[in-house]
């Protein structure tokens, strides 16, 4: 595989993380240097772990996982946007602690779901008979470098107050969830 096409896929493999990195930062009106770090280092962990995952179990999960990945980041997503859209409906400031979306089991959720397609990337490196590490170093690198400028540039789209934002924060994961489960239902 070439070092070109490699960062294509690692390019394309990080828009989803930065979909809802961008969708955070403008629902909480911006992000702090600690939220920024706990997105970007977890969304990038997850981004360069599951192809390793994914090319370890590709002889015994390949049919399984195939016919189940969309689900899992359909609900994963659906789970935590809703919870935002709740959040913004009913007056609860998401940037409290407790409902901070990037903290807890809240980031792990975010982490998986935007990394599930990672984890058939792997798998098809894995059947493919090619060598994983330097494809999952270069994703993990390129969700790093393209989550940390989406938080950037999100904390500056303080266009809307945080629960009109929340609410459209919360509705974007679940256009993502949904462009996921449609993606693979209909083969695109």
């Amino acid at each position: 595989m070439g070092f070109g096409f490699e960062i294509g896929i690692a390019a394309a493999l990080a828009l989803d993380a930065c979909a809802v990195t961008l969708a955070l930062a403008v629902a909480l009106g911006g992000l702090t240097k600690r939220q920024t770090f706990r997105l970007v280092w977890h969304f990038a962990l997850f981004q360069a772990a599951m192809p390793v995952i994914g090319w370890f179990s590709a002889r015994l999960i390949d049919i399984w996982i195939r016919d189940l990945d969309h689900w899992v980041a359909f609900v994963l997503l659906l789970v935590v946007g809703g919870k935002m859209v709740l959040d913004g409906i009913q007056g609860s400031e998401i940037s409290t602690k407790a409902a901070d979306p990037t903290r807890g089991w809240s980031l792990v959720l975010l982490s998986v779901a935007t990394s599930i397609d990672a984890l058939a990337v792997g798998l098809s490196i894995g059947l493919l008979g090619e060598s994983i590490w330097r494809s999952a170093a270069l994703i993990g690198w390129v969700t790093a470098v393209m989550t940390l400028a989406v938080a950037v540039i999100g904390g500056r789209l303080r266009l809307l107050s945080t629960r009109p934002a929340a609410i459209v924060g919360g509705v974007v994961l679940i256009v993502i969830g949904c462009r996921f489960l449609v993606a693979h239902l209909t083969g695109g």
